[in-house]
This record gives C-alpha cells, structure tokens and sequence, in this order.
C-alpha cells in the first residue's frame, strides 16, 4: 500500500471531531470508529443536504469494507478524510477513502456500495443521471502492495 497520499489526492474533503468517548484503554482512537469517520466521508457524497444520490425508490448498502491502519490516531484533534469514487459498475461505486490526523495518513480503506431498490432489496441499475452526478468525485486508485 501506498503511504505518500495526501489530502489532497481526493476530489472531497470533509472532516471529523475527535472525541474523549473514541479512545481506548491505551489512548488511541478505538479502532471502529474510523470506519464511522469513513461513514461521514460517504454521506457527504450520497446525501448532499437536498437529495440523495440514489435513484429514486433507491438507497445505498455496503457490500464490502476493507480498512488498512497505517498508524495510530489519538484524542484531541480532528480527522481529516479524502474520498473518492474508483470504478463504477452497473449498480455498485467503488470508493478509495483516507483518514488524516495533522497532515499524516493514519488508514486507507476501500468499500463497495450497492444500489438497491427499496421495496425489493435486491440491486438496481444506475441511471444515466446518478452516473453523471458521480463524476466529480473519480479518483485514479492508490497503489496496491508493499
């Protein structure tokens, strides 16, 4: 994995607060919250305040979430994510995110995510529209291996 990314390397920012409550027995930020700081990093993309990405009668699930820790994050401060959409398939995105402590790369995580129809449960095709909207956000793919 690829350890000289930064901030800068993804079309959207957004950031967090680190919380007293995040720590653990050793002080570090306990390490299920970063997938919650990976969370905030997708809603600002799929809900933009007015609307959600998905099409309509659609939501967004998690198909797969794989986080690589690459240091540790501690209380106080804030956490800074880059986010970015890497492939997008028939009814799936694929997102490359990171998590920032003062500039310093402290995870990289990787997650698929699924349209699916609300009433049936089962995946639904991307509109020409939810396609355009996700432009913006492609990201070229970090570097894989050692």
């Amino acid at each position: 994995m690829s350890t000289n990314l930064g901030l800068d390397d993804y079309p959207l920012r957004s950031h967090d607060k680190l919380r007293y409550g995040d720590t653990d027995r050793q002080g570090h930020i306990n390490n299920a919250v970063f997938s919650t700081f990976l969370e905030t990093g997708r809603v600002e993309m799929i809900y933009d305040g007015k609307r959600s990405l998905a099409d309509e009668g659609c939501s967004f699930v998690i198909a797969r979430l794989e986080l690589d820790f690459v240091t540790e994050m501690l209380w106080p401060g804030r956490v800074d994510i880059g986010s970015g959409v890497i492939a997008i398939g028939r009814s799936s995105l694929r997102m490359e995110q990171a998590l920032f402590q003062e500039g310093r790369l402290v995870a990289v995580g990787e997650t698929v995510m699924v349209q699916v129809n609300d009433v049936s449960r089962r995946s639904q095709g991307f509109s020409e529209r939810l396609v355009a909207a996700v432009q913006p956000y492609r990201k070229v793919a970090r570097e894989r291996g050692g």
